[in-house]
């Protein structure tokens, strides 16, 4: 070995290049992972910004539940009342109980209606042999999801009003006609058939997406079983959907008192506070308008408790069920 080559050895004994254990890889500390990646990390920034500004120090403001809140001397200087503002909660306020009892009712249409029928709508699409028809299909179901609350409701009352399209054709042909709009009982079917219009067909992106993913050498093998199309669905399709059914599923449990503020506040009037009243116009009407501010803090805190514990807990059951869910404990 000549002389060059020693000293180029020497100098690279002397210099060792840390490896993880494990890998063997160079070990890469987390300044050298944002001096790599900081173009990723500038992109994200405004994004990290607006959640942390319109999301998290808004959650600072929640001390207003436990405080006799009154805006004109802000919150630091407003009395200490401990948990006197949950009274509504735990006294069974008769506003709370009959928005809480409408949240709940809603909230289960929607689970049992809309939920499914985006699956139902991805199989019916994907079922399709023609792509030109299934795009034109696609882009009809898509449309609606674009529409903002205030047009779908009006569309709504405009086809099924007292003078809309469906009453006038029932006049022209004798048929007597249909009360759905203003009638309180009909309110809540109403509002899951506006959230299954609007947001179903644009649901089905995800499902179309995963039912891409699964292999088509399952399908083949299946056949070659003798497994018809419905044994293809039960034992081949909907397996390779159980994953992401569980995790959008536990996602709509944590928003499951949330059933759509714009939707409802825009109706509300129409058919009375005691069919149309849920926890967020409550919080609305009861703390902002009403001045109660305090109380419906109160409501509304509880309500994000509730939805945490039943995200934890879906999670916990996905888990035991040998899902991911959302996050691995």
């Amino acid at each position: 070995m000549t002389r060059f080559a020693q000293a180029v050895a020497e100098s690279t004994r002397s210099v060792p290049v840390p490896r993880r254990p494990d890998t063997g890889r160079t070990r890469v500390t987390w300044r050298q992972r944002l001096g790599r990646d900081r173009v990723l990390v500038l992109v994200a920034l405004p994004g990290i910004a607006s959640l942390v500004l319109f999301h998290y120090l808004p959650l600072l403001g929640n001390v207003i539940a436990f405080k006799d809140y009154v805006p004109y001397i802000g919150i630091l200087e407003s009395e200490w009342v401990g948990l006197a503002n949950f009274a509504v909660i735990v006294n069974g306020d008769p506003l709370f109980l009959n928005a809480l009892g409408n949240t709940v009712i809603i909230t289960l249409l929607q689970v049992l209606v809309v939920f499914p029928a985006p699956i139902a709508l991805a199989l019916l699409l994907n079922s399709l042999m023609s792509e030109r028809i299934k795009r034109v299909v696609q882009s009809v179901l898509y449309l609606p999801h674009f529409l903002s609350w205030v047009i779908v409701v009006a569309i709504f009352q405009y086809m099924l009003g007292d003078a809309g399209l469906l009453n006038n054709f029932m006049r022209d042909y004798d048929l007597g006609t249909v009360s759905i709009i203003g009638n309180p009982e009909a309110f809540k079917a109403l509002v899951t058939g506006q959230v299954l219009w609007k947001d179903a067909g644009w649901a089905t992106i995800l499902f179309l997406a995963a039912l891409a993913r699964i292999d088509n050498t399952l399908y083949e093998a299946s056949a070659v079983d003798g497994a018809g199309r419905a044994r293809q669905l039960w034992h081949v399709t909907l397996p390779g959907l159980r994953s992401l059914i569980i995790l959008l599923l536990i996602l709509r449990l944590g928003d499951s008192l949330s059933v759509g503020f714009e939707q409802i506040v825009l109706q509300r009037e129409t058919y009375g506070a005691d069919a149309a009243e849920v926890l967020d116009t409550y919080v609305y009407y009861n703390g902002i308008l009403a001045g109660e501010w305090g109380s419906s803090a109160a409501v509304g805190m509880v309500k994000g408790l509730v939805g945490l514990l039943l995200v934890l807990g879906a999670n916990k059951l996905a888990h035991r069920f040998g899902e991911r869910g959302i996050y691995q404990s």
